[in-house]
């Protein structure tokens, strides 16, 4: 009779945002792409990064696990946990239907990564300077 109770107990603390990340902190998810005019919708968002193709040639990449910005990313965009996500892509990895994002150590090696690789899309913290060569295609705010 305890276990349904453990186990929302345990669920809700699973949902429950990092105490790094702020209510008031948001995502930019910006791309190296030829249209400045091309912007993305969440679910678009979401799909892209969870493996599917949006027929713009756009290539994911994350920030490692524990960063403040992932942990926004993911529960406002994605909408899972980070466990949800990492079984999603053992599963994923284990049928060998497709192979998760590559994931880099911080804000500015995600910089310098988009910088150089036309097609691919990351997210960044709002606080970001957003250079010139990259276009924002969605913004995850409060």
């Amino acid at each position: 009779m305890k276990k349904p109770f453990l186990t929302s107990v345990l669920l809700s603390l699973m949902l429950m945002p990092g105490t790094h990340a702020k209510a008031e902190d948001g995502v930019l998810v910006v791309g190296n792409i030829d249209s400045s005019e091309l912007t993305l919708t969440r679910e678009q968002v979401r799909n892209l990064f969870m493996g599917a193709s949006l027929g713009y040639g756009l290539r994911p990449v994350v920030l490692k696990p524990g960063h403040p910005a992932r942990a926004i990313f993911n529960t406002r965009v994605v909408g899972l946990t980070e466990s949800r996500i990492n079984a999603y892509w053992a599963q994923m990895r284990y049928t060998g239907r497709m192979t998760p994002p590559r994931q880099l150590d911080d804000v500015h090696e995600l910089l310098a990564y988009l910088q150089d690789n036309p097609g691919a899309v990351g997210y960044l913290p709002l606080s970001v300077t957003v250079p010139s060569e990259l276009t924002v295609l969605y913004r995850a705010s409060r």
